[in-house]
């Protein structure tokens, strides 16, 4: 299981459309998703930033699975309207790097991938 963190930004003024996008996340959208391995994906918003963390199975797996899957072309192409950029579902990207976590243990000593 990965946990990968990813970060975007919206476009200046889209963030009531991107709200409103995720209100209602197509089924087919998150049947695919499923399928490919996600668990879960959570996203945040500080302003126009995007925080998004993503426990999958496999996260290039799961990318190149979504390319041209026909739930996710249109969705793709909604968020590339909001976003200022947006990748191309290569799966060759890892996401964010992980700097420091506070472990259930509770000894906080390093990072932990």
């Amino acid at each position: 299981m990965q946990r990968i963190a990813l970060h975007a930004r919206l476009k200046p003024g889209a963030e009531d459309a991107y709200g409103q996008a995720h209100q209602s996340v197509p089924m087919e959208l998150d049947a695919a998703l499923r399928a490919a391995g996600v668990h879960s994906w959570r996203i945040w918003r500080d302003g126009l930033d995007l925080f998004h963390i993503v426990l999958v199975e496999d996260y290039q797996k799961m990318r190149h699975e979504l390319h041209d899957h026909p739930a996710n072309i249109p969705w793709a192409a909604r968020m590339a309207e909001l976003l200022e950029s947006t990748d191309d579902y290569t799966g060759v990207d890892h996401g964010m790097p992980l700097v420091w976590e506070l472990t259930c243990s509770g000894t906080g000593d390093g990072v932990q991938a």
